[in-house]
Order: structure tokens, then C-alpha cells, then sequence
């Protein structure tokens, strides 16, 4: 969540932040609001103390036989003060905290300033041995290759449940799901995170905590009788593990990591590319999560998308890394990268991971802190996460690339002890 604090003691900060994200500018109205609450707050005790007095006068008056009617009047004249700002209080507090849960997080400094995806900055390129960007002969899109193979079935998806929600049959069933064992095994034995099957439906507070909530109830569905959420990422249940917890400072930092199905209408996807597993409302994903001290937090941020990089790296894919421009940025995000894996059919990159860093914005929404072994102060961890991959994109990426001129797919090697073959087709 927006911090106050940081807003009274950097205002000038804050302001550029907000403008650098594409928000409005609403610095000034925080501050004089800000500024209202502490004068309620400062004249409300004063107003207590005063009555605190006058009710003791009281008490001496009637001790001594006299007449305390006044005093009481004015007694009842302070409380009535105290209750009306008590009420003023509550309502500023109120206007405050709305508008403090829907500003974004700010960027970080290193952050490149820029407007939208097109000022994104391309940090690394990585390519396979042998790879080139110019087909030796035409190339099937998945979609074709789906088809072709019987392994993506869109049509009857779209029949199932409507468009946006694929279908995977036969030894397309069998990629997909040793892809997502494959990822999760490298996570867990080689990079060090514990694995995480977490619910795959959420309650409000837990939306909330990791700022899905109120900024993107538009792009989420909603089991509105239950009050329940499917998950847009598994960063959500798996970061509200600790909201309203506290931790020491030796359990950090905690790497979690795991699978999940993820559920987006994408109400804000009008325009876009959606063919096939382009842009779906259903798909896997497998999600890297870390709790750590905040001045670790850029350090694990890099060591993250290292970890996806060698996903990539290991099933042999073209790849880029990008550093999102301020604009580009998600809302709780104060930094991000995005790795794209290289679309031979479409001839473009295809967004398959972001790692990003929230700093203490979701923790300060879910409340989750830890102890300093020194000084025994709570403190904010910062919280991470990044895609480990999502299969989607990846999927299409893999088929295409690993397509032959015949038209058969072979299997990535680190695959195959999955899948339990070596050729589709």
C-alpha cells in the first residue's frame, strides 16, 4: 500500500512517481488530508484531557455539597466536541485510506522513466547454439501444429467453456504437464525453493493483500456468493501465507515456489493478439515467491530471474530480458523484469515470465513483518515474485521451435524423462 509516511517525509518523491506511473498526481490532496487527521487527533486529546479535568471538579464539587451544574454542562459541552471530531476523524480517515489502497507503488530509481511497452528497455538476449531468426523452411503456428498432431483441441474448449479456455489433449496433455515438472524440480532441487500446492480460490483479504484489490476487480472473476476469488496468479495465496504474521529475521529469506491454474477475464485486452494460447483466460503457470529483509531485496529480485533464466536456458529456447519503463509497470511493482521466448510462426517475442519486486507495498497490505534479531524492531519484509514459467506462451514458443520440416515436434531433452517419449507426430 501506499505509505503516508513515505508521502509527509518525500512529496516531491512521491509526486514524480505518480506521474512517472501514468497516475494522476494526488500528492497535495493526501498530504492536506493527512495534515486534517493529526489536528483532529491533537485537538481530540486535548479536548479529553479537558473534560478528564472538568469531570474531576466535578467529583470535588459534590463532595463539598455544591452546585456542579454548570461544570457538568460544560462537561457535556466537551463531549459533544469529542463526538463530532470523532466522527470528522473517522470520515478523513476514511477518504484517506481509499485513496492510499489505489495509488501504485512507486518506481524504483533504476527504473527507466518512459510512457508505455515501447520505452521498455531490452537488458540480454540469450539464443540456443545454431539458432537463427530466419526459418529454414515456413513454419506452423501452434495453433496448425495443435491441429495437425491432435494435442490442442480450441474449438471444443471453446464449447466446454467458452473462448479462452483451451484444451489439451493426448501427448500435448503429457507436454504440458511435464513442463510444469520440470519447473517445479528445478526449483525445488536446484535453486532452493519449497514447494507450495496452494488453494486455487481466494477470499477478498487475501486479493486485497497483494493489491488485486480494488484496482483490478474488472480483470478478475468472481464467485460472488461464496465471496471467493479463482487466482489470478498463485502469487496470491502463496504470499497471504504470512498476512498478519510476523517473522524472524533468521527465517529469511523464505523462497516458496508453486503450481497453479490462473483465471483472468482480461477485460482490459480489447485490440490484442487472442488467437489460440496467445491470451487466454485459463492456464498453468508455475510462481517463484520470496519473503526477504529489505536490504537484500534487489539482490534476490536479480537471483530470481536468474532462476527462470535457467528454465529457458535448459529447454534450449531464444529468449530476451526486458526492464519495464515506469509506465509499464504493474500497480504494486517497483520494479520488473519480463522474459520473452522468440514465436517463429508469429515472428515475435511472446511475454512468458515477470519478476518482479513489490518492496514493502504488498506487505504493508497484508501486514506481514519480521523482527530484527538486534534491535528487536518490526519491520516490513519486501516481498518478490516472478513467473517460473507460465506454460502458455512457453508452449508456443517450444512447439514452433522444436518443429521439424516435416511437421513433427521433437520433445526438449530435459523433457523426455516426463513425457516418456521423444517425438509428436
Amino acid at each position: 500500500m501506499f505509505d503516508i509516511k513515505f508521502v509527509r517525509e518525500n512529496p516531491d518523491a512521491a509526486r514524480e512517481g505518480l506521474i512517472n506511473k501514468n497516475e494522476i498526481d494526488r500528492v497535495d490532496e493526501l498530504l492536506s488530508l493527512d495534515e486534517k487527521k493529526r489536528k483532529l487527533i491533537f485537538e481530540t486529546d486535548d479536548l479529553k484531557s479537558k473534560k478528564n479535568q472538568v469531570s474531576a471538579r466535578v467529583g470535588q464539587i459534590k463532595k463539598t455539597g455544591g452546585d456542579a451544574s454548570v461544570i457538568i454542562g460544560e462537561t457535556k459541552s466537551l463531549g459533544d466536541k469529542i463526538d463530532a471530531n470523532d466522527k470528522e476523524l473517522r470520515e478523513v480517515e476514511a477518504k484517506l485510506e481509499d485513496i492510499l489502497i489505489r495509488l501504485p507503488n512507486v518506481p524504483h530509481e533504476s527504473v527507466p522513466v518512459g510512457k508505455s511497452a515501447e520505452d521498455n528497455v531490452e537488458t540480454k538476449r540469450w539464443l540456443p547454439e545454431g539458432f537463427s531468426f530466419d526459418n529454414e523452411f515456413e513454419k506452423l503456428d501452434h495453433i496448425q501444429l495443435g491441429k495437425k498432431h491432435d494435442i490442442l483441441d480450441f474449438e471444443r474448449g471453446a464449447k466446454i467453456s467458452g473462448s479462452g479456455f483451451p484444451l489439451y489433449k493426448g501427448k500435448g496433455a503429457t507436454l504440458e504437464r511435464a513442463l510444469i515438472n520440470f519447473m517445479l524440480d528445478t526449483h525445488i532441487n536446484q535453486h532452493g525453493y519449497s514447494e507450495i500446492f496452494p488453494p486455487f480460490l481466494v477470499n477478498k483479504e487475501s486479493m486485497f493483500g497483494t493489491g488485486q484489490l480494488p484496482k483490478m476487480q474488472d480483470d478478475m472473476y468472481t464467485i460472488e456468493r461464496d465471496e471467493l476469488y479463482p487466482i489470478p496468479t498463485a502469487e496470491v495465496p502463496i504470499t497471504n501465507i504470512y498476512r498478519d504474521e510476523n517473522l524472524t529475521e533468521a527465517q529469511l529469506p523464505v523462497k516458496f515456489v508453486g503450481f497453479s491454474a490462473c483465471f483472468r477475464r482480461e477485460a482490459a485486452s480489447y485490440g490484442k493478439d487472442t488467437k489460440g494460447l496467445l491470451r487466454v483466460h485459463q492456464f498453468n503457470k508455475v510462481e517463484m515467491v520470496k519473503f526477504v529483509k529489505p536490504e537484500d531485496s534487489y539482490t534476490e529480485l536479480e537471483k530470481l530471474v536468474i532462476d527462470a533464466e535457467d528454465i529457458l536456458q535448459a529447454l534450449k529456447v531464444p529468449y530476451r530480458l526486458l526492464m519495464l519503463c515506469s509506465g509499464d509497470l504493474s500497480f504494486a511493482a517497483a520494479k520488473c523484469y519480463d522474459i520473452e521466448t522468440w514465436s517463429p510462426a508469429e515472428n515475435k517475442w511472446l511475454e512468458s515470465s515477470s519478476c518482479s519486486n513489490f518492496e514493502a507495498f504488498q506487505a504493508r497490505r497484508a501486514n506481514i513483518r519480521f523482527r530484527r534479531e538486534e534491535t528487536k524492531k518490526l519491520e516490513f519484509v519486501h516481498t518478490l515474485n516472478g513467473s517460473g514459467l507460465a506454460t502458455s506462451r512457453l508452449m508456443v514458443t517450444i512447439l514452433e521451435t522444436y518443429q521439424t520440416p516435416e511437421g513433427k515436434i521433437i520433445v526438449p531433452e530435459v523433457l523426455r524423462k516426463y513425457t516418456g517419449f521423444e517425438v509428436i507426430g
